[in-house]
């Protein structure tokens, strides 16, 4: 079995390709779950998108259900309570798949994600015996209860309360919790109230309990096929036993799910994003302007070829996390009783990769729809085009699962974190980077197969080991405070990753399948490790401006230029070969 790798030390570290998951790794298993996933959505979903996106309650229950029948609900169920226990791998296959189906998908995410995990992880025996089942083959559909009117990004300063009876069977709920998906047809709550209006807690709460009442459906700006109403407790009973977890430990419970929600969510945005790309490249073959398709347009080729890079980068992304989470999971036994709260404690590792993902992945997906609707032109505007659906769907991805701003903060805090607890030696190798700042820079040209790629990937972690170490120093603990700076932090982190993601598994497929049947992923990953690169660039500047004066910026601006000198590729003529081989397949391509 290969070492577990540390969360987050690929800022410190360099990965081999052969030790990375990829797209290409598929296993005959995971391909055919992948593919019934697809053919549900295309024959059972796809046909009844119209009455799904008016809101029918009975129609998305039953095809939720048919879902059940297929396996596609109990892929992160153990065997034993009635799922199929299956790899984090297949699991992230379903969401990309069923993302086609619009707010279906989203219903079905709500349920298997964030409604049933939390009694995965942290049900008891008893509990798990009771509900998983049921939510595994639909016969029950869960929801997440977290946000209240009053807090939203602030979880725990909610104020929905429990009081234990003084016979202690059970507690009494009352409070109102605010944007529950699911909540017009789910039979289970996952709800987090305070025990005696202070310990944050988690309950299981059933429809059919006394004083449990759902609120009128939130007219939304997209996923309007998808249920959002508020959930009111007023006095409900809730037997002790529907404690999840331990009093006051709800916060445990919480962040754990909202990890793997945020990984899933950037795996949704593979799938939305990849149809798009579809849509606007059959879209630019077939309409002309000025007597020629408008795909023979440079400029309409440069932004499929944008998009298709950006798609390639996330899925690279993406599948590299659930290969990590699944080499950590693959260390724990799953008949052990404690097998649920390990598997989330695993999870955790990587919850600065969880991270990522949503904010790259919400983005990207955000950019890619834009650019197809502009590809559309005037007709990306019209709700005839689904491609208007997929712009006005991706938006609520950033704000779900932590906005992207709070995401922001958690990944240079999360890996600050682990330092300080001495998982990683992050302020080691910041001191190391800084005595070499007075050192000539290398200009060894390198003409290997991805050398510039890799150069250019290793100085961008140097940039940021330079001025993560300066925010370290100069503001100590008042760096969270300073969140335009740690805001900056964290986009370095993000694209290098993206850039380390995307080049490994170029050089993966180069090496499996030979240079010319990995050119196209080689050409996407030299355009977008030069351009991010770029943007580190700036970003390293802001940040140090920030942060010194006089001498000492002049002397770090100094080092930055030297760091970063290099000659860019010509990216408009690899650019126009992508979009060329977009416009011919008419999707989103790799090989």
């Amino acid at each position: 079995m290969a070492a577990i790798v540390k969360g987050g030390s690929f800022v410190i570290d360099s990965t081999s390709w052969r030790d990375v998951m990829t797209p290409e790794d598929f296993t005959e298993e995971q391909t055919m779950i992948g593919d019934a996933a697809e053919h549900f959505v295309e024959h059972e979903v796809l046909p009844h998108d119209a009455e799904l996106e008016k809101l029918d309650y009975g129609l998305t229950v039953r095809l939720i259900r048919k879902a059940g029948e297929l396996g596609l609900l109990g892929v992160d169920v153990p065997e034993r309570y009635g799922g199929l226990g299956l790899d984090k791998v297949s699991s992230t296959l379903i969401s990309e798949k069923l993302a086609k189906g619009s707010s279906f998908a989203l219903s079905v995410g709500a349920h298997v994600g964030i409604g049933t995990l939390p009694i995965v992880f942290f049900g008891t025996a008893e509990q798990k015996q009771t509900y998983l089942p049921d939510l595994a083959d639909g016969t029950k559909i869960a929801a997440y209860c977290l946000t209240e009117p009053s807090s939203g990004s602030d979880a725990l300063g909610a104020k929905t309360t429990a009081t234990l009876s003084e016979d202690r069977s059970h507690y009494v709920l009352n409070g109102a919790k605010q944007f529950i998906t699911n909540a017009g047809f789910a039979d289970l709550f996952i709800v987090y109230a305070k025990v005696d209006g202070k310990h944050f807690s988690a309950f299981i709460v059933e429809r059919t309990m006394e004083g449990v009442g759902i609120g009128p459906e939130e007219k939304k700006m997209g996923i309007k096929g998808s249920s959002t109403c508020p959930l009111i407790l007023d006095n409900v009973k809730v037997p002790a036993a529907n404690l999840l977890g331990e009093p006051g430990k709800g916060h445990v419970i919480a962040f754990n799910i909202l990890n793997i929600g945020r990984f899933k969510l950037g795996a949704g945005c593979i799938g939305a994003a990849k149809e798009a790309i579809a849509l606007s490249s059959s879209y630019a073959n077939a309409r002309h302007q000025f007597g020629k398709p408008i795909s023979s347009f440079p400029l309409i080729g440069e932004k499929l070829a944008a998009m298709n890079i950006v798609t390639y980068v996330l899925e690279s992304m993406v599948y590299r996390t659930a290969g990590l989470i699944d080499g950590m999971l693959q260390t724990i036994d799953p008949g052990a009783d404690s097998a649920g709260v390990l598997s989330a404690k695993g999870i955790a590792e990587y919850a600065l990769e969880c991270s990522i993902n949503k904010v790259f992945g919400t983005e990207a997906l955000d950019f890619v729809a834009d650019e197809g609707v502009q590809i559309h032109g005037g007709y990306g505007f019209i709700q005839e085009y689904k491609i208007e659906r997929i712009y006005r769907d991706s938006r609520i991805n950033r704000i779900f699962e932590g906005t992207n701003e709070i995401n922001r903060l958690l990944i240079p805090g999360t890996l600050l974190k682990k330092a300080m607890k001495g998982e990683l030696p992050l302020m080691e190798r910041a001191g190391s980077v800084q005595e070499k700042m007075l050192e000539p820079a290398e200009r060894e040209e390198d003409d290997s197969a991805f050398g510039a790629e890799k150069r250019l990937l290793a100085t961008a972690k140097q940039i940021f080991l330079l001025v993560g170490g300066q925010a370290a120093q100069t503001y100590g603990l008042r760096l969270e405070d300073e969140q335009e700076v740690l805001a900056l932090l964290s986009d370095m982190m993000i694209r290098i990753y993206a850039m380390e993601s995307a080049l490994l598994r170029a050089e993966k497929l180069a090496a499996a399948s030979g240079e010319e049947r990995g050119r196209l992923a080689s050409m996407m990953t030299t355009v977008y490790v030069h351009e991010s690169f770029a943007q580190i660039e700036l970003d390293a500047k802001r940040a140090v401006a920030a942060m010194a004066t006089g001498d000492l910026l002049a002397l770090q601006l100094s080092v930055l230029r030297k760091w970063t000198r290099h000659t860019p590729p010509d990216t408009i003529k690899l650019k126009r070969h992508i979009a060329d081989k977009v416009k011919a397949a008419e999707r989103y391509v790799v090989v």
